[in-house]
């Protein structure tokens, strides 16, 4: 057995809940997210030519299957630990929600456009707004700059640089926990001994795909990227968790309000643009897809630490097809990303196209 050990440092309040959803460390979150980078190391070493049957296979046998009367059951060849499995420390967040940022379809009573709580706005669910502030739904998340060592033992072979790769991507743009894909639980892993490799990677070609391409398989494989390189970019530096996050929030609220509604009573008849990014959006469902479907956003954020020690988000896409019931319409999404894409590169949002 091969041993890795890691450092796993929060950069943002992590929403991970256990069976009472009370925030606490657990190590199932932490696997379910190396099961999805490792698709992506996987398909990586494929070049292009991805045979998910295949994949699944291999995924069984390292990760384990449960039959559930049908085929065999294995266990998992790869096991995982965490130092501690504390409870979120009911830190309070008096204040820290107080910037708050213009949102044009949120409006008061007097019809004019009112602002909008940033971390509110990208955690919503798991936070929530009582008292006159917004606060945490049950008990405490893991706050920011908690930490706890990581580690994991798996079977030597060609698995092994598979597994490093994915644990490189983890690092990268890997987020734990409720509303991850906004920047939430995001995470830094820093090697805890010599015997564990150094996170010195590339985001060479065979991460990426053209993100037109990327719309033929339904499952997120590789960064999108297009003519100018990767489809990632990442903001100015920030002292804290609370500026950066609130930086986020203002990204995502332009590049969504972008996309207008037209002024007539919802449900719409048929998909609009902004239902291509991610649904459902309250007070805008379409009567074209079921009342429960949910098409997650295939743009993400992280946060990362650089080596000046400030905060930076980041925001990535990694398209993908959205599943048959929605009945994806290509030449719509295309358009859609095309016009996301064109907002993130405008001077005016103040973002740089990163490598890696």
């Amino acid at each position: 057995m091969l041993t890795r050990a890691y450092t796993l440092r929060f950069l943002t309040p992590a929403f991970l809940g256990n069976a009472t959803q009370t925030g606490q460390w657990r190590t199932p979150p932490i696997k379910a997210l190396l099961r999805q980078w490792w698709r992506v190391a996987y398909a990586a070493d494929q070049n292009g030519a991805i045979n998910v049957a295949a994949m699944r296979s291999t995924e069984g046998k390292l990760f384990g299957t449960a039959a559930d009367g049908e085929g065999e059951s294995n266990k998992s060849q790869v096991r995982l630990r965490l130092s501690g499995w504390d409870k979120g420390r009911p830190v309070p967040w008096n204040g820290a929600d107080s910037g708050r940022v213009p949102h044009q379809e949120v409006k008061n009573r007097d019809g004019q456009v009112a602002p909008v709580g940033p971390l509110l706005y990208l955690g919503y669910g798991p936070l929530v707004f009582a008292q006159g502030q917004t606060s945490f739904k049950s008990g405490a998340p893991i706050q920011s700059d908690e930490r706890a060592t990581f580690s994991l033992a798996f079977a030597s072979g060609a698995d092994a640089a598979r597994l490093d790769k994915a644990l490189w991507l983890m690092h990268c743009y890997g987020t734990l926990g409720g509303r991850a894909r906004n920047g939430w639980g995001s995470f830094s892993l820093t090697p805890t001994d010599a015997s564990t490799p150094a996170m010195t990677h590339a985001l060479d070609a065979r991460f990426t795909t053209p993100w037109q391409d990327a719309l033929k398989l339904d499952w997120p494989h590789a960064i999108g990227c297009d003519a100018r390189g990767p489809l990632i970019w990442q903001t100015e530096g920030h002292a804290d968790w609370k500026a950066v996050m609130r930086r986020l929030a203002l990204i995502k609220i332009g590049l969504r309000t972008q996309f207008t509604f037209p002024n007539v009573r919802p449900p719409h008849p048929q998909p609009l643009d902004r239902h291509w990014l991610s649904y459902p959006i309250t007070n805008h469902v379409t009567c074209a897809w079921d009342r429960n479907a949910r098409l997650p956003n295939s743009l993400r954020f992280k946060v990362r630490v650089g080596t000046d020690g400030k905060l930076r988000g980041v925001v990535f896409h990694v398209p993908c097809k959205p599943p048959r019931e929605f009945r994806p319409d290509i030449k719509a999404i295309t358009a859609v990303w095309q016009t996301v894409h064109g907002f993130l590169d405008q001077p005016a949002q103040g973002l740089t196209r990163i490598a890696t």
